[in-house]
């Protein structure tokens, strides 16, 4: 049976399933949709048209399907689409997408996603991503899978952030930042590639060494990124363990499209 508090105002065309638990003065609107075992605080708004998954644990005071703060927006039927087992803490902000960009912003599944993080139109977050308290996402930002993002930093309009990537704290994060790298600062800099979380999620000695080489060849040997990347492709045959690494950071590379963080 679902667990609605009596204080919260749940529309009658809003769709939850009946193991869905709503917190007091909670405020559901008509086209939102919630999983299996989705627990919702306290003074949440859900509105727009937006579907969440299953499992997710939305603390209190969130902001769910709210319009996007793009003065172009005039009321077009957008959404938001957040997968399955996510934490969402206090005070965040996940806005639905804008006409002309796909209209919908999507949030991955067994995401941790701290206190006053927001999310803007049409960004897509992938999967298994930490977002520490105010990481502010502009429009149109991709996070690949494993993205760590430290708090209080700001991603720019059209970033892409490639998977196991993290990027520490109070960063300003203007341009894209390849797979696997380590990156901090105002202006933003690479420091090296991301060894402890790769090595937590159990990278052999083989893919760390050709991550490591990844990273010698974009940024220690003064090549231009069209010769980094023909040297970076070469390394598919070098180490066989490693080519869906190697594939990865090629394909990231081919589709950045505001130059790379350096």
């Amino acid at each position: 049976m679902s667990s609605i508090h009596p204080t919260a105002i749940v529309d009658p065309q809003a769709e939850l399933d009946d193991s869905v638990s709503v917190g007091p003065y909670t405020v559901i609107g008509p086209h939102v949709k919630v999983g299996t075992g989705t627990s919702i605080g306290a003074h949440c708004v859900l509105e727009g048209r937006t579907t969440i998954g299953r499992d997710n644990r939305i603390f209190q005071f969130n902001s769910i399907g709210a319009i996007p703060q793009d003065k172009k927006y005039a009321g077009e039927p957008t959404g938001l689409v957040i997968g399955d087992r996510n934490t969402i803490r206090e005070f965040c902000t996940f806005n639905i997408g804008v006409p002309g960009a796909g209209g919908i912003t999507t949030v991955g599944d067994d995401n941790w996603i701290m206190a006053y993080t927001h999310i803007a139109h049409d960004c897509h977050v992938g999967h298994r991503t930490t977002l520490a308290n105010s990481t502010t996402l502009a429009g149109h930002v991709e996070l690949g899978d494993w993205v760590t993002v430290g708090g209080l930093t700001g991603i720019h309009q059209f970033v892409k952030v490639g998977a196991h990537a993290m990027v520490g704290f109070a960063s300003a994060v203007s341009q894209d930042v390849p797979p696997f790298m380590l990156v901090d600062g105002n202006p933003l800099a690479v420091r090296g590639y991301n060894t402890v979380g790769l090595r937590r999620r159990g990278f052999s000695s083989e893919r760390l060494a050709a991550v490591r080489q990844m990273h010698k060849l974009l940024y220690r040997e003064g090549r231009t990124l069209e010769q980094a990347r023909e040297a970076i492709r070469a390394l598919a045959a070098q180490t066989p363990a490693a080519a869906d690494d190697v594939a990865l950071m090629d394909g990231f590379l081919a589709n950045a499209t505001r130059g790379i963080a350096r």
